[in-house]
């Protein structure tokens, strides 16, 4: 329980990666505040589960990733009731496949918004409380494609590339300030956001399903298997040890060898 006294904000957790970062978080210790959309009584017992595990308080704020007063407000709600934060996970992402030409504006928009923005946003309100308790860990789910891109996915890459920058001058900002500032960037994990996706890029691609998971989606990992969230978390949570305070500004691959190549 060494998160124990420790407060970790989690966006885009009521699902997929991010509720595995907050159950990780939680089975260390920490008070966990969850973020996303979901049935109530599955992000209620969510949370129940959480404060079992933690000991400590767990609650969920649905404030919308696209709104920066909602995610200001967010962060301020946090320190109020819970304290911290003092782990910050930027996780809420959304994806849109579709050729540059055809690209609607209003999926650009959002993914960007979502996937990138929110996190400058979560960054900006969260780190006034870490240089006051002079300890934090940031953390952003980037992606395999912060690295290398793909056809079809402008907006992700382009907010994913953005992430890294934004993590890497973050860092540097707070470099002496006992904060740490890093990406995870995982090949395809296996979560609804990957599954979602599917059905555009057989339209896209003229492929069926078993030909965009064989032939799309693994075929650029050497691995030929799916990151599991579970292992995306124990990584997110060593990087939260005194024994990981020297790692800043880097973005970490975990992609089955996607980038080695």
């Amino acid at each position: 329980m060494f998160l124990k006294g420790k407060t970790a904000l989690v966006t885009g957790s009521t699902s997929g990666i991010g509720s595995a970062y907050a159950s990780a978080l939680a089975q260390a210790g920490a008070a966990v505040m969850i973020n996303g959309f979901g049935d109530a009584q599955a992000i209620e017992r969510q949370c129940a589960a959480l404060a079992d595990a933690s000991g400590a308080r767990a609650v969920h704020d649905p404030a919308d990733m696209t709104k920066p007063e909602a995610i200001e407000a967010m962060v301020a709600r946090c320190h109020a009731e819970l304290g911290g934060p003092d782990i910050v996970v930027n996780n809420a992402g959304i994806q849109h496949v579709a050729p540059v030409a055809d690209f609607p504006p209003e999926k650009w928009d959002a993914i960007i918004a979502i996937n990138l923005t929110s996190a400058f946003h979560v960054m900006r309100a969260a780190i006034p409380h870490m240089r006051a308790s002079g300890w934090g860990r940031i953390i952003s789910t980037a992606s395999a494609h912060s690295l290398v891109a793909s056809p079809n996915k402008s907006a992700y890459v382009a907010a994913k590339h953005g992430l890294v920058g934004l993590t890497k001058t973050v860092a540097l900002e707070t470099a002496t300030d006992g904060i740490t500032v890093n990406c995870i960037s995982p090949g395809y994990v296996w979560t609804s956001l990957v599954e979602n996706q599917i059905p555009d890029t057989m339209k896209a691609r003229g492929l069926t399903r078993e030909q965009v998971i064989n032939d799309v989606l693994l075929s650029a990992q050497p691995t030929k298997t799916f990151v599991t969230p579970d292992q995306v978390a124990a990584f997110a949570l060593f990087l939260c040890r005194d024994e990981a305070a020297s790692i800043t500004g880097a973005n970490l691959s975990m992609d089955g060898g996607w980038t080695a190549a």
